[in-house]
């Protein structure tokens, strides 16, 4: 779902579960990628469970497509990730 972003537009936030198999690499991985994001994008969060197996990512400003598409070829060999939009109209908390 996309939300207002007090500029007349829309704001659409991207959310990444992560099954991490490798937490060293994969950490390296997204930290490089979160440097690196592409026109448009925002990272606001990237966090990971205490035991490192499990994480979340939020972005903010990016399709979909676009996330999966510039950050699967960085860490899909470290985990396995299931993308969706939020929804923004049902949210609390979400950054604009």
């Amino acid at each position: 779902m996309l939300s207002a972003n007090g500029t007349g537009g829309y704001t659409m936030h991207i959310i990444a579960i992560r099954a991490i198999s490798d937490a060293d690499e994969f950490w390296s991985a997204c930290k490089q990628g979160h440097a690196q994001l592409p026109k448009g994008a925002r990272g606001v969060l990237a966090v990971a469970s205490t035991d490192g197996i499990r994480g979340i990512n939020l972005l903010v400003g990016a399709s979909l497509a676009a996330v999966k598409e510039f950050f699967d070829p960085l860490i899909g060999p470290f985990s396995t990730t299931e993308y969706f939009e939020a929804d923004a109209a049902n949210a609390v908390g979400l950054p604009s």
